[in-house]
């Protein structure tokens, strides 16, 4: 199965020809040129296909998009406030290596010891989430400047100092 990763959400329509307004978390300002599909999660690990007609940047964080066949803006409405993933390989090209989004897929280690993988990031205004599994359950481990020793980009791994206790109540 092909791996997809959250880029953003489809935040509103915009204008009477179905255009959309992606919000995305890519850490550059880009039109996605040469993006011909983005999926929308239709249900749980279900994704649908969309094909884009156009796109055009409207800010650092957010993009116009015109898919095919969303023609109205009742129709775009409905797609309205769904969250967008893109493959792997896109999300490489488009990713800013700077961006938070950059560490998905990523493996965070704890001192010595691999937590796991980094399944979702999720950016607050002093800090970052980054979701993981441990046995089974979802923990969200918050990253900042005291606890982020360094970002390995040629192994994909996070490493962090995170305080004593904090992973005892995912155990």
């Amino acid at each position: 199965m092909a791996q997809y990763f959250k880029i953003g959400k489809l935040a509103a329509s915009f204008g009477l020809k179905g255009e959309l307004v992606l919000q995305h978390s890519l850490g550059k300002k880009t039109a996605l040129k040469g993006l011909e599909t983005i999926f929308i999660e239709d249900k749980k690990d279900s994704f649908m296909p969309y094909f884009i007609e156009s796109t055009s940047i409207k800010n650092d964080a957010e993009i116009f998009v015109k898919l095919d066949g969303v023609d109205t803006k009742e129709v775009a409405r409905k797609l309205t406030p769904k969250e967008v993933w893109i493959t792997e390989e896109n999300f490489k090209k488009f990713a800013a290596a700077s961006a938070p989004i950059s560490m998905l897929g990523f493996n965070l280690i704890n001192e010595d010891e691999d937590l796991g993988e980094i399944l979702e990031v999720i950016e607050q205004p002093h800090q970052i989430l980054c979701a993981i599994l441990i046995d089974g359950k979802e923990a969200l481990i918050p990253i900042h400047e005291e606890s982020l020793e360094k970002i390995d980009q040629k192994n994909r791994k996070v490493f962090v100092t995170l305080p004593d206790g904090l992973l005892d109540i995912y155990k």
